[in-house]
């Protein structure tokens, strides 16, 4: 067993693991990052229940329908939503099989393959934005005072574009 310095090194080094842990700066990152997580979670679990789509597959269609006739890459689109390109070809895969998207080749680049949302798909999207709009309403604009909400959304805004800009 260590001496009494070393039991004193443990100590302070526990304490300061503790102060750091518990850092204004942690906790409220951590109250971001939760409250994120759940409303995603509440967005995801209404969507597959009334819509049978994942969050995921309706940011694609948001993404796809945003701008009518825009075409879209698949490999745009994981660069878009931050996915991988292996998990953006699992994902238009399974969007294909139930008849949202379909897949086209570029009439410009024989190597790309563009994605398109099907009439089904757009069906399906205008249903999902009305739940989605829903649950975004009352877990995220409900319970924030309407002058705080324009702060809030402003400053997402800012924090969004500085990491945008951000060079690591």
């Amino acid at each position: 067993m260590g001496g009494p310095g070393q039991v004193n090194a443990a100590t302070r080094r526990g304490d300061q693991a503790a102060r750091a842990a518990n850092s204004e700066l942690v906790r409220d990152f951590g109250l971001l990052i939760k409250a994120a997580t759940r409303l995603e979670q509440r967005i995801d679990t209404a969507l597959r229940r009334e819509c049978g789509i994942s969050h995921t597959m309706l940011e694609v269609l948001i993404r796809l329908c945003r701008k009518p006739g825009e075409e879209v890459s698949q490999r745009r689109l994981a660069d878009d939503l931050t996915l991988t390109s292996s998990g953006t070809t699992r994902l238009i895969d399974r969007m294909e099989e139930a008849g949202l998207v379909c897949r086209v080749p570029s009439p410009e680049d024989r190597r790309s393959v563009l994605v398109e949302p099907t009439d089904h798909g757009r069906t399906v999207f205008l249903q999902a934005a009305t739940v989605h709009s829903h649950v975004v309403e009352r877990y995220f604009v409900t319970p924030v005072a309407r002058d705080d909400y324009t702060r809030l959304t402003g400053a997402l805004s800012d924090i969004n574009e500085a990491l945008r800009d951000a060079v690591d």
